[in-house]
């Protein structure tokens, strides 16, 4: 074939065509590489603000406190009155918020990766609920067991909820991402009205309640603990977080690379279960912290998880940390739940990235 016919000259064209599309390309993402924020930069700046909101949230509150006292208790290595409140009261307190902002936003990290979903958390897939309900009926039944029996029963019914509503969603379309979250709402207020309804009959409203609305202004030091295992399951997430994002690209492509897609899912079902339900056991339930900080990091550092992990873990604490400063100020000496004051935070960008979505796209 000669070099001069029509189709050498095709074939020459299409590298050069390519070659020119390549570099187009290239000319273009370095621009959109420049635009992003660096990772360290984001994991600094979160850290630093976290650090600020941990002095703040230490030194409000009812109670007198100073930290001349503190300074004067270490000089003197005497308890007095401002050291106790700080060990006793101000700094599980503390610890349990940020526990439960980094275990909260974890978990709604993994659940939008394992339903590859952006617009779903642990509070839309009916897993909050389930543990509220498995909590009342075994509070109902058994109500001289053990806080571990407890929270093993809010496991249990946290993932059995989840796999209910994965069944649910099952036959909608991946494209038709919008009707996920809109099923999840309705699925937990289905399983709510039953724990109300149950509640109600048994006249347990009050004690129900308490889980219903996250709020911090009962944990002391003793009654936190728990919260700690849901920090050793945000580190077995980070180890595993490669495998999380293989699963979130694909059955395909975790097929090919090896990974157990039925494996991997479970392992993420049962640790968002966990979390959600030691949450639940302690401080209450808390929406949309899994929803709203995981898209935010999302957005300015992409979808890979080992990478983005640290930046959810330190925005969702800082996030809930700035509401509970919110709540214990808004009205002080009173506070409001951090459950309400992330509700209105949470609603108003929930909508927004609802809004913003289809205009990406």
């Amino acid at each position: 074939m000669s070099l001069f016919s029509p189709r050498a000259h095709a074939s020459a064209a299409l590298p050069a065509a390519s070659s020119s599309w390549q570099s187009t390309s290239n000319s273009i993402n370095p621009k959109h590489r420049r635009a992003a924020i660096p990772p360290w930069l984001i994991n600094t700046a979160s850290f630093i603000i976290m650090g600020l909101l941990v002095l703040l949230s230490l030194s409000i509150g009812v109670a007198d406190f100073s930290w001349s006292g503190i300074w004067q208790s270490l000089i003197n290595h005497s308890a007095n009155s401002d050291s106790s409140l700080l060990l006793v009261s101000r700094l599980p307190r503390t610890i349990a918020i940020i526990l439960t902002g980094v275990s909260m936003a974890v978990a709604g990290m993994i659940i939008q990766v394992v339903l590859k979903n952006r617009f779903v958390e642990p509070s839309m897939v009916g897993a909050t609920q389930s543990a509220a309900l498995g909590l009342l009926v075994v509070s109902l039944l058994f109500p001289a067991s053990a806080l571990i029996v407890k929270m093993g029963v809010a496991t249990i019914t946290a993932v059995f909820g989840m796999m209910l509503f994965m069944l649910l969603i099952h036959r909608i379309p991946p494209t038709d991402f919008l009707m996920i979250p809109l099923i999840g709402i309705v699925f937990g207020g289905i399983i709510e009205a039953v724990t109300t309804f149950i509640a109600y009959q048994t006249e347990s409203l009050q004690m129900l309640s308490v889980w219903q609305f996250g709020d911090f202004s009962g944990v002391l030091a003793g009654r936190y603990e728990l919260l700690w295992l849901t920090g050793g399951l945000c580190v077995i997430a980070y180890i595993i977080a490669d495998k999380l994002t293989i699963v979130g690209l694909g059955d395909n492509i975790a097929l090919n690379l090896g990974i157990s897609k039925r494996q991997v899912t479970w392992m993420g079902v049962g640790m968002v279960a966990m979390m959600s339900a030691v949450v639940v056991v302690t401080v209450g339930m808390i929406p949309f912290i899994g929803l709203v900080v995981p898209n935010i990091v999302s957005r300015l550092m992409g979808d890979k998880l080992r990478r983005s992990l640290p930046a959810v873990a330190l925005l969702g604490a800082s996030a809930v940390l700035l509401c509970d400063i919110i709540g214990r100020s808004i009205r002080y000496p009173f506070e409001v739940p951090v459950a309400t004051v992330f509700g209105v935070v949470g609603t108003v960008l929930f909508l927004w990235l609802l809004l913003r979505a289809p205009a990406e796209s």
